[in-house]
């Protein structure tokens, strides 16, 4: 049923092809990972898989869908799923359990001797800002690096929840519920090494793993199959893509602890410490796993088959 589905197949065309029209910049220009070009174009590429939902949208209003924009609404997670108690709640734990995670990674990780950390003097930190324009500011050991642990913790999720959102809708709104057919644990096998394939067009440049160069491209989709299944587990115990959106942008605002905390004598080495390392990545599974085990997942509203 799955190979016969164009709705599927224009959804993964639009956002694949997307996402490597809009790196082809990159790529002409070989611009290195950390400019602001690469970020910017990364931010753009985030909201392909949302345009990949519209665009399967307007195919089925083509061809006469009667679900009204409600209706489609809730399939693909915009509503707040069959409980809005659950859907709050479990936003409350992806907004402060996801930080929580990536705290013990990189715990777990320096207890490991995978990592080095500087908790007296944050040289790693103070390192990375005598590096920015006008150098450091005046601080006292450990005042500046807790002022961007708060922020990471209360203010950075909300604000990267905005381009999650662009992942997401399309991830873990239209495409897992739509993979569901296969079985839970398939889908949410499948959709995450979708989403780590999605990623080439920045890992193949060793985005997030700039020690591996293109073997980052590989290395992503384990995590991205781990960390997926986290977020599926959001999206299928709340019936809401919200609680996902959210523990994708605490993610995202937190991922960054071990250059806040790392030693800048014995630099992190992200393919072995931290959330999206092998450590990180073991970290999610296990976490996963329990959570489909102690906490049953719902069926998720169906997208319409086409």
């Amino acid at each position: 049923m799955l190979r016969r589905s164009p709705d599927l197949w224009l959804f993964l065309l639009v956002a694949f092809g997307l996402s490597w029209l809009f790196a082809l910049p990159l790529w002409l220009s070989d611009t290195p990972t950390g400019t602001f070009m690469f970020t910017a174009i990364g931010l753009a590429i985030m909201f392909t898989p949302t345009l990949g939902v519209l665009a399967v949208r307007l195919r089925a209003r083509r061809l006469g869908d009667p679900a009204t924009g409600r209706e489609w609404a809730v399939r693909t997670g915009l509503s707040a799923g069959g409980s809005r108690g659950r859907v709050f709640a479990l936003v409350a734990l992806a907004w402060f359990g996801v930080p929580a995670l990536v705290v013990v990674a990189v715990a777990l990780s320096a207890a490991l001797g995978l990592l080095s950390v500087d908790l007296r003097e944050f040289s790693l930190f103070r390192e990375s800002l005598a590096a920015t324009p006008g150098g450091p500011p005046p601080m006292e050991a450990g005042v500046l690096p807790a002022v961007q642990a708060v922020s990471m913790l209360l203010v950075a999720p909300l604000i990267n929840s905005v381009a999650a959102f662009g992942e997401e809708w399309g991830w873990r709104g239209w495409l897992l519920p739509r993979l569901m057919p296969l079985g839970t644990r398939w889908a949410l096998l499948v959709s995450g090494v979708i989403w780590g394939l999605w990623h080439f067009p920045l890992t193949l440049r060793g985005y997030n793993y700039p020690e591996l160069g293109a073997w980052a491209a590989p290395m992503f989709v384990v995590f991205c199959v781990t960390f997926g299944a986290l977020l599926g587990w959001l999206r299928l115990r709340s019936g809401s893509v919200w609680p996902a959106v959210v523990g994708h942008g605490s993610l995202n605002a937190s991922a960054g602890l071990m250059l806040l905390v790392g030693d800048a004598a014995d630099p992190p080495v992200f393919a072995v410490a931290g959330i999206t390392s092998l450590v990180g990545s073991a970290l999610l599974a296990v976490v996963s796993a329990l959570l489909f085990k102690y906490r049953p997942v719902g069926q998720p509203v169906p997208v319409a088959v086409t």
